[in-house]
């Protein structure tokens, strides 16, 4: 199924869920409040090759997104180069770990792509963590583009106009999330969020939306330390509450959640569960009862990946479990390359220049060969990519975005239940 959001969700408390989205304990202070640049600022020399650097997760907790993410960009790569390259010369790639916010590794991945000469950063897949390499990229007059991040306070980041998302800012996915529970009958769900700028501003973003639309939730947002040894008080918190649902906002440490969401009566089996992009895995069940995850929900940025774009993955990576973002990660690099094709430059702020032009208002394409053709033809394109419309807005955030809405079956796998189409509601 595919349909529109619901406007009576959609729409409610833009400007607070900004304000609420940009504190966190992982690096959010450094969020600006000023309004983002209307155009990309700097200075670089080009020299007529592309030059890509991968920030991706290969460890810490976000380590499950990193094999579909890095598969995706290279598939994009391949298929580039395969059509004749950007400006006549294949693109170079660099891969490199993002690490989480308990490391220093971004930072330094970040140093290393930039003593390499790259024109455009890919990454990171966590909010938390692109706030800590942010300014020093777009410093540099290199643009940074993630497929994953989500949080709203990106949308208004001094960023030197070098700053693009594939993926949607969490005012829509909170916004889906929201219409979903309250469909299902929901009336006092509890939230558990860890606290980063993803988990607070995504749970700021479910509340606010939740209780506009006239629901109220059973206790405020508990936030937890994804470092804690235990999870027994804060799990104790939302037990006492007696919800009616449960939304869990996390990574990795999700797993541990929910064998005590088990243990103290309220699993998913008991009260309805729903996930969201940083936990929804096929890798959530391992170790769990079976059929436990069966009936829970989660939601992920993205239109379905198609059968020919997953076969295109596992030809680069046979061992794909899941293929979370890859299509966003596809987009990035594609939607790069087009960008310095019709800039004619590998230019960093050439690029950026070009960026909304391409994904918007122009002769519609699916595929870099395409839309070069188009290119170099002198028509104007609108690049419509795998993971959705990207649509490009004078922040670097998609306007139009599709969001997956997935349920658990007896086997504790998810599979597609619904795909959501709608406007991004705007931070600014």
């Amino acid at each position: 199924m595919h349909r529109t959001i619901g406007r009576s969700v959609a729409l409610a408390g833009a400007a607070a869920l900004l304000l609420a989205g940009c504190s966190s304990s992982s690096g959010t202070e450094a969020a600006s409040s000023g309004e983002a640049s209307s155009g990309a600022t700097g200075s670089c020399e080009a020299d007529g090759i592309l030059k890509i650097g991968n920030i991706l997760p290969q460890t810490g907790n976000l380590a499950f997104l990193g094999p579909p993410e890095f598969a995706g960009v290279e598939l994009a790569v391949k298929e580039i180069n395969d059509a004749g390259g950007v400006l006549g010369n294949d693109v170079e790639v660099f891969d490199g770990d993002s690490g989480d916010t308990t490391t220093n590794i971004a930072v330094t991945t970040a140093d290393e792509h930039l003593q390499r000469g790259v024109d455009a950063v890919i990454g990171a897949a966590s909010s938390g963590v692109s706030l800590t390499f942010i300014d020093k990229v777009t410093g540099a007059g290199v643009i940074h583009f993630s497929p994953a991040n989500t949080s709203p306070a990106f949308t208004t980041y001094d960023d030197n106009g070098l700053y693009f998302r594939t993926a949607p800012s969490d005012l829509f996915q909170g916004a889906v999330l929201a219409e979903v529970a309250a469909n299902d009958g929901s009336t006092k769900p509890a939230v558990l969020a860890l606290q980063d700028a993803y988990g607070e501003g995504l749970a700021n973003a479910f509340t606010s939306n939740f209780t506009n639309a006239g629901g109220s939730l059973a206790l405020d947002p508990v936030i937890y330390d994804p470092q804690a040894a235990s999870f027994e008080a804060e799990v104790g918190k939302v037990a006492a509450s007696k919800p009616d649902a449960v939304v869990l906002i996390g990574f990795e440490e999700s797993k541990k959640i929910v064998q005590e969401l088990i243990k103290q009566g309220i699993g998913p089996d008991k009260v309805q569960l729903y996930l969201v992009d940083g936990n929804l895995t096929n890798t959530l069940g391992e170790g769990l009862p079976d059929g436990i995850l069966e009936g829970t929900k989660g939601t992920l940025p993205g239109a379905q990946a198609s059968d020919e774009l997953r076969a295109a993955l596992l030809e680069v990576d046979p061992a794909l479990v899941d293929f979370s973002y890859a299509a966003e990660s596809y987009d990035a690099v594609t939607v790069i390359a087009l960008g310095a094709a019709a800039a004619g430059s590998d230019c960093a702020t050439d690029i950026a220049a070009q960026l909304q032009a391409v994904t918007n208002d122009g002769t519609a394409c699916t595929s870099y060969a395409d839309c070069l053709a188009k290119i170099e033809a002198g028509e104007d394109i609108d690049y419509n990519g795998a993971s959705g419309p990207i649509a490009l807005d004078e922040n670097g955030d998609p306007s139009r975005a599709t969001m997956g809405v997935y349920v658990y079956g007896a086997d504790n796998k998810y599979t597609p239940s619904d795909f959501i189409e709608g406007e991004v509601p705007s931070a600014s």
